[in-house]
């Protein structure tokens, strides 16, 4: 009952918190502007206008680009936690976001010339390819898939592919392009890039509220999803699929961001409970709203110089990590 209500709240209290959220993002940055020049620029654009080229070239993707890739993330942790039962599944943990950032390394090197769209796929092919290095470890491992030891894998996994993209990226000269995905910078969305990953965004979220039911099921363990008549084989995959769009896309567009996955999938849970009909899309906006506050912070931290922002997100993001260590232990246990 309790759960149900705060989705309701959650989810009609989501269209003050989420205009609030981009028209502070908007606002506030090395220069502050005012809420009458923003909607001077929305409504009566003026080329000439500094403070309009700085708003819609700048303020209004970075806004956006953190909205975005706030739920996408938060909507892939929350799927990984899921379906692996592990409450430390994330993507920047298990080696998703590692794994696209060093096929987008590769890429620079042997295919310098590619194309927007043809980055955001191979950021999809390193996101699966770092999963299935993950995951397959842990497989042929004793112990492999319980929480602290698929961390560890997946840590351990991160750090090798993070090394050999700077290895490779040091022996071809390419370091300043690269720290780009290794160094996340909202500051630098491209509005069109933008454009192209909307659309992944979409069916990656889409995907995973159509699997959300499934995903309870499975959650609850083999053989209550076998019971049900869920055919765990296909939603996993499915469900994976949808992690890999949604954390290549953000990967992609801005780089690796940390702890967004972790943090928010069991801070929704916390509000709504572990029924992912309710948590998918509560998680979606808490994630999005969560890094635009994230970003926000950043700016204003070290005013008016810029904190980058893995370090707002590893402040709140490392001592949650260790709580849950500490609150669960290292058994495997229901996400």
């Amino acid at each position: 009952m309790y759960a149900k209500r705060r989705t309701h709240i959650i989810i009609i209290a989501s269209p003050i918190a989420i205009v609030l959220s981009l028209l502070l993002s908007v606002l506030y940055g090395a220069k502050q502007l005012d809420v009458h020049t923003v909607f001077s620029a929305l409504l009566h654009f003026n080329p000439e206008n500094t403070d309009h080229q700085i708003i819609w070239h700048s303020r209004i993707p970075r806004a956006a680009g953190a909205m975005f890739i706030g739920a996408a993330l938060a909507v892939s942790g929350a799927l990984m936690q899921g379906i692996t039962r592990n409450y430390l599944a994330s993507p920047s943990i298990m080696g998703v976001s590692d794994g696209s950032a060093f096929i987008i390394t590769l890429c620079m090197v042997l295919l310098p010339q590619s194309t927007s769209i043809e980055m955001i796929i191979y950021s999809f092919i390193g996101s699966a390819f770092g999963a299935a290095l993950v995951f397959g470890l842990a497989s042929i491992l004793p112990g492999g898939f319980t929480p602290v030891q698929l961390a560890i894998i997946g840590t351990v996994t991160s750090m090798l592919l993070s090394s050999l993209s700077a290895a490779l990226s040091i022996y071809f000269q390419i370091s300043q392009d690269l720290s780009f995905w290794y160094s996340a910078r909202l500051h630098q969305m491209n509005p069109d890039f933008l454009k192209l990953a909307v659309p992944f965004f979409a069916i990656g979220i889409i995907t995973a509220m159509i699997l959300s039911k499934k995903v309870t099921a499975v959650s609850l363990g083999d053989d209550i999803s076998k019971s049900l008549g869920q055919q765990k084989r296909t939603i996993k995959l499915m469900a994976m699929a949808a992690v890999v769009i949604l954390t290549g896309s953000s990967v992609a567009l801005a780089g690796k961001i940390a702890f967004v996955g972790l943090v928010v999938p069991h801070i929704t849970r916390f509000l709504v409970g572990s029924d992912y009909s309710r948590l998918i899309p509560c998680a979606c906006i808490i994630g999005g709203v969560f890094l635009t506050f994230c970003d926000l912070a950043s700016r204003l931290i070290n005013y008016p110089f810029e904190t980058p922002i893995e370090v707002v997100t590893s402040i709140i993001g490392v001592p949650f990590f260790l709580y849950l260590i500490k609150r669960k232990g290292g058994d495997q246990r229901g996400a």
